[in-house]
């Protein structure tokens, strides 16, 4: 496997986890209306991340297209995330957004 695709799986698995992490802190807020489609893209970008590293570590024939997505997906997320600057938990989560969609579209590029 060439470097950059394993950064983008490291990537990708690190911003799944924090996405998670942030979903579940999102639950417990005392405002979860505020928080609906932070907590959306924070499911839907965990799962793309899970996905494109399982497909990574395949390599398979639509694994460029995936972290393509990735990249639109975790910037979604990030921006969503970065909103809430009271929160530690969404801060964090746009880092490691921002930081998977940046290596997605290097990889891309």
């Amino acid at each position: 496997m060439n470097p950059e695709l394993a950064t983008v799986m490291e990537k990708a698995h690190e911003c799944q986890q924090v996405c998670n992490m942030c979903f579940d802190a999102c639950l417990k807020e005392d405002d979860v209306k505020m928080l609906v489609d932070c907590i959306q893209l924070d499911r839907e970008c965990a799962d793309i991340c899970a996905m494109v590293a399982t497909f990574a570590s395949r390599e398979g024939a639509v694994t460029t297209d995936l972290i393509s997505l990735c990249a639109t997906i975790c910037q979604a997320c990030g921006k969503e995330c970065e909103k809430h600057t009271h929160m530690e938990h969404c801060q964090k989560c746009a880092e490691a957004c921002f930081e998977c969609a940046r290596v997605c579209r290097e990889y891309v590029a």
